[in-house]
């Protein structure tokens, strides 16, 4: 699902986010990036999703060599991804239901297909009551959870989660764990970074442990 061989990314001359990587997630896995800030999680995600290139090695997802790949093909490739931001980045000036909608009409999705989607994945996240309202007025937790609808819509083969959990408290931080591993269940390959060691812990799944770029360890959730 996605292969990593001696990947590295360097910005500028000499500042090296990613060095020699090698990692391998395989279809329906669930798996944690771990590590500090600065480690170079956010980096690794931003490759997959074709937001940056390799300075170096190559990058394979869903069987398709990103490295090699036309810039024109990007788009279709990140269609079969979702990924949540941990600082959100809804549409201020739109409703829920409307952020949501947004990404059904780049999919292709009809109007009647797009409601039907809207009102399941608003169900899934908890947040039908409050469809109507705008970003702002939700709790940091509502937000993410609307953010992680939002990855949704696509019926993404891969969600990246980068830092999830990051703005939320220990109680909120519970509840988008759950999310992320109903979300896998239905057959979704979820990659979630964090700095959190202890939730990563407590998901009890494989974890990758990076650090100045570098894989420095990995637990396979007591396997």
């Amino acid at each position: 699902m996605i292969q990593m061989f001696h990947v590295s990314k360097t910005f500028g001359k000499d500042l090296e986010a990613l060095v020699d990587i090698d990692l391998h997630i395989h279809k329906g896995e669930m798996v944690f990036l771990a590590g500090p800030n600065g480690a170079g999680k956010s980096t690794l995600l931003r490759l997959i999703f074709c937001d940056e290139l390799p300075t170096s090695g190559q990058i394979l997802v869903n069987g398709r060599n990103i490295v090699r790949m036309k810039p024109r093909m990007v788009p279709q490739l990140r269609r079969t991804l979702g990924i949540v931001f941990q600082d959100f980045k809804l549409l201020r000036d739109r409703t829920i239901e409307e952020n949501l909608a947004l990404v059904a009409r780049v999919v292709g999705l009809t109007t009647s297909q797009t409601q039907h989607k809207v009102a399941q994945l608003l169900t899934l996240v908890g947040l039908s009551h409050k469809a109507q309202m705008a970003p702002y007025k939700l709790s940091s937790g509502e937000q993410q959870r609307v953010a992680m609808a939002r990855a949704l819509m696509n019926d993404p083969l891969i969600l990246l989660a980068d830092e999830p959990t990051g703005n939320l408290d220990a109680e909120l931080a519970t509840d988008v764990l759950r999310l992320l591993f109903e979300v896998n269940a239905q057959g979704t390959t979820v990659l979630v970074a964090t700095h959190n060691l202890k939730l990563a812990e407590e998901a009890g799944c494989r974890t990758v442990f990076l650090k100045q770029g570098r894989i420095v360890g990995e637990w396979n959730g007591g396997k």
